[in-house]
């Protein structure tokens, strides 16, 4: 749960963010390791994205649509049948996420992405800007993920 890339945008939705942000985790030093997939919610789903991230020799799971939660029974255990060869991409991602794989890493957001913005909200009480102007913004962002990260790894040196 460490933050290895943030960025501030003035985009009113998060389909133009995953460019930035493939950009961004390629020049991060090797030793950090390679990233294999990204999980991102509905907000980031365009064609665009899944090809930039599958460019990127990325994973993409990436819901098109808002999923709802918990599952009936039957759809849960359903059987699923195959993905005709002539799906288009939202066909191929609901498929992938609907997969037992695709189900088991998808749900990681919850332990893994989630779990920070709630605490950088509630616990650091950061709920909205307090600078004006796009650098400051930056700024601020960068600040309160340095500070999340420092707070992680105290806590993970415990």
């Amino acid at each position: 749960m460490i933050m290895v890339e943030s960025h501030v945008s003035q985009s009113p939705n998060d389909k133009k963010e995953i460019s930035p942000t493939l950009l961004a985790l390629k020049s991060l030093p090797e030793s950090l390791g390679k990233v294999d997939s990204i999980l991102a919610d509905a907000g980031y789903f365009s064609d665009t994205n899944i090809s930039f991230c599958e460019k990127a020799e990325i994973e993409p799971l990436i819901p098109p649509g808002r999923e709802k939660h918990n599952q009936s029974i039957i759809e849960r255990f359903a059987h699923q049948n195959p993905l005709p060869e002539d799906a288009d991409t939202i066909s191929k991602m609901r498929y992938k996420l609907k997969t037992d794989e695709g189900r088991k890493l998808y749900a990681k957001r919850k332990s893994t992405v989630e779990p920070v913005f709630g605490i950088i909200k509630h616990v650091m009480g950061f709920r909205q800007f307090l600078l004006r102007g796009f650098e400051s913004v930056i700024g601020e962002w960068t600040f309160v993920s340095m500070a999340w990260n420092l707070k992680r790894m105290f806590a993970l040196k415990v």
